[in-house]
């Protein structure tokens, strides 16, 4: 079983910003090293290949082989991979954004990453590119009661698990606000109703917290979800509210001072058998250094630093073995 010295934690690549190349793999190399080597630098040994930086699934085989070499130099292994923004049941992207996951877990899959997070939210609207944070101005909800956009993502979202299973990797699904992975039932029916133990859920609970109106209690979405979770995305938020007045104001934190308590949210998930990647995110500020200290909370005081037994997950795990749903 996994435990505090050896847990992997991934620093997100979301706050290095947008490094994919623009002429070949030449000119993209020395930012790929730059941007390896700060995180390394902040004492991380494992990075979640955010495809905000780079979009993996658009490289060609010598930009693989680049930053394939700098990861290596910057003494870095890539544990997870998380392709964000591209729906596939996106009306007019819809069938492109599936033909992208499809690349982007072929690179996974040569790079040896084991687990693939995906989700079902949009690109940002214009009116959210112009708030300080894009969550309090509206975006994309999916059409809830629609029985055939529900079977469309389904059937999508199987064909990728069937793909990352094929190719010896995990899928995980990234819960997000308004979206049909964005409340805990929905997101376990979801699961359920693929039907694949390579595909289980990325509890990302602050996506959920942060909101301006009124949300789900996060310990219910940690107890419904962690079950299904074979990988996470972790950050925090402080959240005020004055439900009589209908007003909600978020801002991001660390782990350690926000509204989710994560040393209660590690033990659900440890109860209910999560032996995944864990990877560390943040918004504003100097986001990097905000998730090398979210690394050391969890490494030094939150994950398990004595021998535990695990519960029993209903999904596949990167770090044990294989068990039945």
């Amino acid at each position: 079983m996994l435990s505090s010295k050896d847990w992997p934690i991934a620093a997100a690549m979301l706050p290095l910003g947008d490094a994919h190349p623009i002429d070949g793999p030449e000119s993209s190399a020395e930012r790929w090293l730059s941007d390896l080597i700060e995180v390394s630098d902040e004492g991380f040994s494992e990075v979640d290949l955010t495809d905000s930086w780079t979009r993996y699934g658009d490289l060609d085989g010598d930009q693989v082989a680049v930053l394939r070499e700098c990861l290596t130099s910057a003494g870095l292994t890539a544990a997870s991979l998380s392709a964000i923004r591209r729906s596939v049941i996106d009306e007019q992207y819809g069938q492109e954004h599936l033909a992208y996951a499809h690349r982007t877990i072929d690179f996974a899959a040569e790079l040896g990453i084991p687990v693939v997070s995906v989700g079902l939210h949009r690109a940002l609207t214009p009116a959210q590119r112009e708030q300080l944070w894009f969550w309090t101005a509206d975006g994309h909800r999916d059409p809830f009661g629609d029985d055939d956009a529900w079977a469309l993502a389904v059937g999508r979202l199987r064909e990728l698990g069937r793909h990352a299973d094929e190719m010896g990797l995990l899928l995980s699904l990234e819960m997000y606000e308004h979206t049909f992975l964005g409340s805990a039932e929905s997101s376990v029916r979801l699961v359920e109703d693929i039907g694949l133990d390579a595909v289980g859920l990325n509890p990302d609970i602050g996506n959920l917290i942060r909101l301006h109106e009124p949300v789900e209690d996060w310990r219910a979405v940690a107890e419904a979800t962690m079950p299904y979770a074979n990988f996470w995305h972790v950050k925090n938020y402080t959240r005020d509210e004055d439900a009589s007045a209908g007003l909600y104001s978020t801002v991001p934190t660390s782990l350690e001072l926000g509204v989710i308590n994560y040393r209660e949210a590690v033990k659900i998930a440890v109860r209910n058998g999560f032996q995944g990647v864990i990877c560390v995110e943040h918004y504003g500020g100097d986001g990097l250094s905000v998730s090398a200290t979210n690394r050391d909370y969890l490494r030094d005081r939150v994950l398990p630093r004595r021998e535990y037994a695990a519960g029993v997950s209903r999904v596949r795990q990167t770090h044990v073995p294989a068990v039945s749903r």
